[in-house]
């Protein structure tokens, strides 16, 4: 239920209306270049200004997590406080969505908007540290997979009916509400906010705390870092798998990260969906994304995780392609394209997470899901980058798909050549 109750963030505010919709719209740009046809090159360059800005932000709020994640994933192992840690991020990423509120229709407002939403993205992966390191408290070698899968997938089914209800309230014309000045949007954060809360709440109520590391000294924050390098060095000589799986899955992981960041503002922007086709995207979309992710845990278990990672890069890299060749034959390529690379999108991010669990040494869950969310923030650069340098040389933001594409590519490239045990199905 955690992440039906995180990912409202994910599919409404960063991906399909909050982000997509306003942030990145002309709400913020001037009057005069929003005045302008959508097709005169001013505005459609002044557009991919607010993406690439939105991106650069992204990538800075990123260090943070490169900083922090790892050494707090460490200082929870030692202390057994995982689940404390979730709460504290669970409760900080509700405050970041009532926050939006504040995010006024207007171009003063921007950089507050987007250093508010990527705050949320750190906040959220801080969560996502100790609630993956959970994972193998409530399951086991077994199940893993399909546990991890369940996850994944009813995240992406609480994102449908959360989408639902903002299309809902769109047709309804928001019964008479006012919703000048992005009023609507900023709303909907709030709706979003009080999901997370509600809904995080069976997790901390019924999974328990797992216990400290057996005979873990605590050591204070700064020390904690020359124990993480230490602790790195251990890793690469005594579990080098899991170290190559870190770096290449980092690589991976940034593409599909990217695929989620700017999915919604391709739409938008590139192909010229209109606000409730956007959104009605986002419903079909999580759709196939939960039942493919929840359909692809079984497969985990039973041929291995890599091989679903395998898989779904490479649909990942194909079908990106091909909507790239097709952009200029209407909204029909990006509607099949987009909702084929939605249901590889979350089978990816499931296996990664499931497989990580089961090539981490025993006792260091925290601190080796704080190094997944850390070397995923290191290569968080590569796809806001090549997003940004595609669409600055060609002057178009669908230019951005290929930027992605290269990224996932490269990652999957690396990932082959990593040296992972066998799988034995149990």
């Amino acid at each position: 239920m955690w992440d039906w109750a995180a990912q409202p963030f994910n599919s409404v505010i960063l991906t399909f209306v909050f982000v997509s919709l306003y942030l990145v719209s002309d709400s913020f740009l001037p009057a005069d270049i929003a005045a302008l046809d959508a097709s005169d090159p001013v505005k459609e360059r002044a557009l991919a200004d607010l993406s690439s800005g939105y991106g650069l932000v992204s990538f800075l709020a990123g260090i943070v997590i490169l900083l922090i994640a790892p050494v707090l994933g460490q200082t929870a192992d030692r202390a057994g406080r995982k689940k404390r840690w979730l709460l504290v991020a669970t409760v900080l990423l509700a405050l970041v969505q009532f926050s939006l509120f504040f995010v006024f229709a207007d171009p003063a407002f921007f950089w507050f908007g987007a250093i508010l939403v990527s705050l949320g993205a750190v906040v959220s992966e801080i969560a996502g540290v100790n609630y993956n390191a959970l994972l193998v408290s409530v399951s086991t070698p077994r199940t893993v997979g399909r546990v991890s899968g369940l996850g994944w997938g009813l995240g992406y089914i609480g994102g449908i009916l959360a989408l639902g209800i903002v299309v809902a309230l769109t047709f309804a014309d928001w019964f008479g509400m006012d919703t000048s000045n992005g009023m609507a949007y900023r709303v909907i954060a709030v709706g979003c906010a009080v999901w997370t809360i509600v809904f995080a709440i069976p997790l901390f109520r019924n999974v328990p705390e797992p216990p400290a590391r057996e005979g873990a000294e605590r050591v204070g924050f700064f020390r904690a870092y020359v124990e993480l390098v230490r602790n790195i060095a251990a890793l690469f000589r005594d579990h080098r798998p899991t170290f190559w799986f870190l770096a290449a899955s980092a690589v991976y992981r940034d593409g599909l990260a990217g695929v989620f960041a700017f999915g919604g503002v391709l739409a938008a922007v590139a192909f010229g969906f209109s606000p409730n086709e956007v959104m009605i995207f986002g419903i079909v979309a999580n759709l196939v994304a939960g039942v493919s992710t929840i359909i692809a845990g079984r497969f985990d278990d039973r041929f291995g995780a890599r091989a679903v990672i395998v898989a779904s890069l490479t649909g990942l890299i194909v079908i990106a392609v091909a909507v790239f060749l097709l952009h200029d034959a209407g909204k029909l390529p990006f509607w099949v394209g987009g909702l084929i690379l939605c249901a590889f999108v979350g089978p990816a991010q499931a296996a990664s997470r499931s497989l990580l669990a089961r090539v981490t040494p025993p006792g260091m869950q925290g601190e080796i899901f704080g190094l997944y969310a850390t070397t995923g923030r290191v290569a968080s650069f590569i796809s806001p980058l090549l997003w940004t340098l595609f669409i600055v040389w060609f002057g178009a933001t669908y230019w951005g798909i290929l930027g992605i594409a290269i990224v996932l590519a490269v990652g999957l490239v690396m990932l082959l050549f990593v040296k992972l045990p066998p799988h034995v199905r149990l």
